[in-house]
């Protein structure tokens, strides 16, 4: 599906390799990572290159410090997770690809690493400007790219570094591409498709081609109001988005033609206003409060959505199927975790807020693929060209 080289395509012994990492992990207010996982995630590449006695120089962002230098933006507990995980020194550069980096990367020996410091204290990195990536590059012999959660993002650490060295994809973005365009061009059947979240607009392009390959594609959460009004149905002060009613329509009509079943709610938490503490009553579609505000799937919902879910072969799902920040709204979003922890099927969850809930859980060991990247993920599964992934595939 995706043209690409990867790293065991290049001899690597004594190589110095820029490795483009997503280790933009949560901090508490204390800056101590509340979630490893884009860091476990990344070490059979790193251990790889380990073992061919190659050089590797680390690169990764962390949050959104705008071209500045910000103290709480600093790689500085990631560089120390790392190496708790590796059991191996990991040098953390006071720079970007200034003095202090090329210090350390001369004094390198085979199997060692050095990383340096949040790639987006440097303003070139967004502004994907080509002097910066020249800089990067100038780092290395190869570069690598394994941050799947990135490749969405035209930067110079992703895509414009690519071009002035030969490059390649990291065993994650791999693997990462290896089940998403699984699941696109030749899934298990049936496949069910789980979409939740509260925007239409933000998933009009994902639902429009999972339509193209799913058998069936269950909707919940606060863009299941705007479908259900599509339909002429009441959903009293549910968040809908006006705007986007006769787009619905037309999805689901693409729907029918296509010979694929849109599941929509069919009974409802509803509340009488937003709130975490509000009080709520179920009720069914067809007698919705026309006071009332949907806050999560009903429980006859989640026996429906479970129905699919146990018949299912394959099954992705991305987006909470209520308000599940508030706990009081997240019943459907837990259960359809746990329905898909013990599904026979093989399970796929996008990232975001279903990944967060599945690891809230403990679940994740209990789904056979949780992707790294939201964004990414949606994109790749909606069709649109990943710059990053582009950058390492031009060159073939």
């Amino acid at each position: 599906m995706f043209n690409k080289q990867t790293l065991k395509d290049f001899e690597l012994k004594g190589k110095k390799v820029l490795l483009r990492v997503d280790f933009n992990v949560p901090l508490n207010s204390n800056l101590q990572i509340t979630n490893d996982k884009r860091i476990r995630e990344t070490l059979p590449t790193i251990n790889y290159l380990i073992e061919q006695g190659a050089k590797i120089i680390i690169v990764s962002h962390l949050g959104r410090p705008e071209g500045k230098v910000k103290a709480e933006f600093s790689l500085k507990p990631v560089a120390e997770r790392l190496r708790e995980l590796l059991k191996k020194p990991v040098i953390l550069t006071d720079d970007v690809a200034g003095p202090d980096t090329f210090k350390y990367v001369r004094a390198m020996k085979e199997g060692d690493v050095v990383m340096m410091e949040n790639v987006r204290f440097d303003p070139g990195e967004e502004a994907n400007d080509p002097e910066f990536a020249k800089k990067l590059a100038s780092l290395a012999d190869i570069y690598c790219n394994d941050a799947f959660g990135t490749m969405h993002r035209a930067h110079a650490s992703t895509t414009k570094v690519a071009e002035y060295l030969p490059s390649c994809a990291g065993l994650l973005v791999e693997k990462e591409l290896s089940v998403l365009g699984g699941a696109l061009e030749n899934p298990a059947r049936p496949f069910v498709v789980i979409i939740g979240g509260a925007k239409v607009k933000d998933k009009i392009a994902l639902i429009s081609r999972l339509i193209e390959v799913a058998d069936a594609v269950l909707i919940g959460g606060a863009m299941a109001y705007t479908f259900l009004r599509a339909q002429g149905h009441n959903v009293g002060k549910s968040i809908i988005e006006k705007d986007k009613i006769t787009l619905a329509r037309l999805l689901l009509e693409k729907a029918k033609t296509q010979n694929v079943k849109i599941v929509l709610p069919v009974d409802h938490i509803v509340t009488g206003e937003f709130s975490f503490s509000a009080d709520y009553v179920v009720s069914t579609t067809k007698k919705f409060p026309r006071t009332g505000m949907g806050m999560d799937i009903g429980p006859k919902t989640i026996k429906l959505f479970e129905h699919y879910i146990n018949k299912a072969k394959t099954v992705f799902w991305n987006g909470p199927l209520g308000v599940s920040e508030f706990q009081r709204f997240a019943t459907g979003t837990n259960e359809i975790a746990k329905t898909l922890a013990n599904a026979k099927a093989y399970t796929i969850v996008g990232g975001g807020d279903s990944a967060k809930a599945i690891e809230q859980l403990n679940l994740q060991n209990k789904i056979d693929f949780v992707s790294t990247g939201g964004g990414a993920a949606l994109k790749l599964l909606e069709g649109v060209a990943l710059p990053g992934l582009q950058a390492i595939s031009e060159k073939l």
